[in-house]
């Protein structure tokens, strides 16, 4: 199902169900994996590249999140940097920042919006 808002287009990724709470999953989304963050005492979903830029891999959903300094992050399960989950600004190298989507959950729905 899509759902045009403004200039996004929201796609459904996949249901509730399918998240574990404040825990990540990874989930395809054409041809990118993502991770899918769920901090169920807020509502709130987080979708972030799953590709760890430092070690190459496609970890990060198996990160640890937590609050650091008042922010939501992920802790890569390799090599350790933290990424915020907001941005994807990793926290120990400035230059360095993952692609982030906008997500929703509309009732059972988990939704990511797409860029027109």
């Amino acid at each position: 199902m899509t759902v045009q808002t403004q200039n996004l287009k929201w796609v459904q990724l996949c249901q509730r169900g399918d998240l574990v709470a404040e825990s990540g999953v990874a989930a395809r989304l054409e041809d990118q994996q993502l991770a899918l963050f769920y901090l169920p005492d807020e509502n709130r979903v987080y979708a972030i590249d799953n590709h760890d830029p430092f070690s190459q891999a496609n970890v990060l959903a198996r990160g640890l999140i937590g609050d650091l300094h008042g922010e939501w992050v992920v802790a890569s399960p390799i090599y350790k940097q933290h990424f915020r989950l907001t941005d994807g600004q990793c926290l120990e190298a400035s230059e360095v920042q993952l692609k982030t989507w906008p997500a929703r959950l509309n009732n059972n729905n988990v939704e990511i919006a797409l860029a027109l």
